[in-house]
């Protein structure tokens, strides 16, 4: 969408979370950045070396989230599933991330990967942060999952990464 490689969009998001720079400098340049993510690799990689976000208030990252969530864009949405996943999972956050993953529209999601399933990378991002909450909330996570509306295919996707995990029985 932006004409960047892969290796261009990388260091250019690696770059982003290195700068020393306030929140308000740091997500101006992320809006014009997350619109350029058009892979899980990038978008993960990214997300999880986002360290600066440790040092926000939880309810300002929230905010800044929350866009995210409701875009029809798929690594957009994946951007916000995994960054909650890596900064808001936390005990007080934990109702609020599953209501906003239960409340996803998936059918309104575009993929520019038709070869799979539309949304994957969205609900793969999905199954991820719920079988990252099971190793730290057991108990919320299941009694979640087991009474949410969430497709069959996030909740079989789930059960496969939290068998496939080591941090899980």
């Amino acid at each position: 969408r932006f004409g960047l490689t892969y290796e261009e969009t990388l260091v250019r998001g690696l770059t982003i979370n290195a700068l020393k720079c306030s929140w308000e400098e740091r997500f101006t340049l992320l809006s014009s950045y997350i619109p350029a993510l058009d892979n899980w690799a990038v978008c993960d990689s990214f997300s999880c070396n986002a360290k600066w976000a440790l040092k926000l208030p939880s309810q300002t990252l929230w905010e800044f989230l929350i866009p995210y969530f409701h875009s029809n864009q798929e690594f957009e949405v994946r951007f916000a599933i995994v960054m909650s996943m890596c900064y808001l999972m936390k005990d007080e956050w934990l109702s609020v991330v599953f209501g906003q993953l239960e409340a996803l529209d998936l059918s309104k999601i575009q993929s520019e990967y038709t070869s799979q399933p539309s949304p994957y990378y969205v609900r793969m991002g999905m199954a991820w942060l719920l079988a990252t909450a099971l190793a730290k909330f057991p108990d919320k996570t299941r009694a979640f999952v087991n009474g949410s509306s969430l497709t069959e295919e996030v909740k079989r996707l789930y059960a496969r990464k939290a068998r496939e995990s080591f941090r899980t029985r």
